[in-house]
C-alpha cells in the first residue's frame, strides 16, 4: 500500500520503533465504526496522533481531511492516512475493519469473511507493533478476538474485543427509561457473547445498591419479568432495528470504543464489559466472551468472576459453547 500521508511523518520518526507514544492510536478500518470512532476520539481531546489505515486509501486520506479540518474546532491532534508501518508506538490499535452486519444476517454468520481478512491484517500489526494494545472491534467480536490473540502471540491481556460494552450501554439506556433515572445510575451488565446469545445479569442489576423488586417496590413502579424481558429482547434485537432502519450501526460503538481506550491510556482500571479470555469460571475454558473486567494501561487487568443464578450460568455455558463453535468453523 502507497501512503500519501495528509500529515507527514516527524522526521527522524522511525517506522519500526517499538517505542509506545503514550498518546498514539492506530486505527484499521476507516469505514463507519472506525472513522466515528476517530471522531469521537479528536474531541475526546484524549490522543494526540490519530492514524487511519484502509484497504481503500483513498477512504483513509478523505477521512482524515475531514478530522483535520474539525482540529481548529477541538484539540491540538496529528491525524493522518497511513499503512501498517503506522502502527509502530501505537498505545492502542482500533481494528473496525471487515464485512458489515447486514439486517438478516447474525453477527456469527460474518465469521469466516472476515477471519479471512483478519489473517491479513493482524500479522501486519503484530510486525510493526509488538508491544502495543489491540482493541478489536469488527463482528462477530468474540470470534476474532480469540483469533486475533491466537495471530498475534500477544500477551493474552493486550488483546480484548469491544465484547458487550454496546449491549451494556443499550440494556441501560432501556432501563433507566423504564425506571425514570440516569442510565448512569443504572449498574447492569449483559455478558457472553455479544450477539443472539448474550445474558442480561437480572440478579446483580440494581440502582443504588437496590435490586430492581426492591427499587420498584419503593416507588411503587410496575417490575414484572414480562416487563423486564422485553427490555432485555430490546437490548438484544437492536443492532436489527437500527441496520434496517439506517443501514449500519457507529456511533454508540465508536463512543464505547472511546470508553475503553480512555481506561487504556489514563490507567483508569474502569470496570468495562470487555472481550476477554474466560477460563475455569463455570466450567468455560479459553473462550474469549464479555464479563465485566478491570481495563486499565496493560490492557485487562483481570475480570470478575460474578456469582451468577443458576439460570444466568447456565445461559453463559451455552453462549461460551455457541462461540466456540463458530470458531471451530473458521478453522476447518
Amino acid at each position: 500500500m502507497n501512503r500519501v500521508s495528509t500529515n507527514p511523518r516527524i522526521d527522524g520518526e522511525s517506522d519500526l520503533s517499538h517505542s509506545i507514544h503514550a498518546g498514539k492510536v492506530a486505527v484499521v478500518g476507516a469505514g463507519g465504526v472506525g472513522a466515528s470512532f476517530s471522531f469521537a476520539l479528536l474531541l475526546s481531546g484524549l490522543a494526540s496522533e490519530i492514524v487511519l489505515i484502509d484497504a481503500n486509501q483513498s477512504k483513509a486520506e478523505g477521512e482524515a481531511l475531514d478530522l483535520n479540518h474539525a482540529v481548529p474546532h477541538t484539540h491540538p491532534t496529528r491525524v493522518w492516512a497511513g499503512d501498517y508501518g503506522d502502527c509502530a508506538g501505537a498505545a492502542v490499535t482500533i481494528v473496525a475493519a471487515g464485512a458489515a452486519q447486514q439486517s438478516d444476517q447474525s453477527r456469527l454468520e460474518l465469521a469466516e469473511k472476515n477471519s479471512d481478512i483478519f489473517r491479513r491484517i493482524v500479522p501486519n500489526i503484530v510486525r510493526n507493533n509488538p508491544t502495543g494494545i489491540i482493541l478489536v472491534a469488527t463482528n462477530p467480536v468474540d470470534v476474532l478476538t480469540r483469533l486475533t490473540w491466537e495471530l498475534s502471540g500477544m500477551p493474552e491481556e493486550k488483546v480484548l474485543g469491544s465484547g458487550t460494552i454496546l449491549d451494556t450501554a443499550r440494556f441501560r439506556h432501556l432501563l433507566s427509561l423504564h425506571f425514570g433515572v440516569d442510565p448512569h445510575s443504572v449498574h447492569a451488565y449483559i455478558v457472553g457473547e455479544h450477539g443472539d446469545t448474550e445474558v442480561p445479569l437480572w440478579s446483580l442489576a440494581n440502582i443504588a445498591g437496590m435490586r430492581f423488586p426492591e427499587f420498584c417496590a419503593v416507588n411503587n413502579m410496575k417490575c414484572d419479568n414480562d416487563e423486564m424481558e422485553k427490555i432485555f429482547r430490546r437490548t438484544r434485537d437492536a443492532a436489527y432495528e437500527i441496520i434496517r432502519k439506517k443501514g449500519a450501526t457507529y456511533y454508540a460503538i465508536g463512543a464505547g470504543l472511546v470508553r475503553i481506550v480512555t481506561a487504556i491510556l489514563r490507567n483508569q482500571r474502569t470496570v468495562l464489559s470487555v472481550s476477554t479470555r474466560i477460563t475455569d469460571y463455570y466450567g468455560i475454558n479459553g473462550t474469549f466472551l464479555s464479563m465485566p473486567c478491570v481495563v486499565g494501561g496493560a490492557g485487562v487487568e483481570r475480570y470478575l468472576r460474578l456469582n451468577l443464578s443458576d439460570d444466568e450460568a447456565t445461559a453463559l455455558q451455552h453462549s461460551a459453547a455457541v462461540v466456540d463453535k463458530s470458531m471451530e468453523s473458521i478453522r476447518q
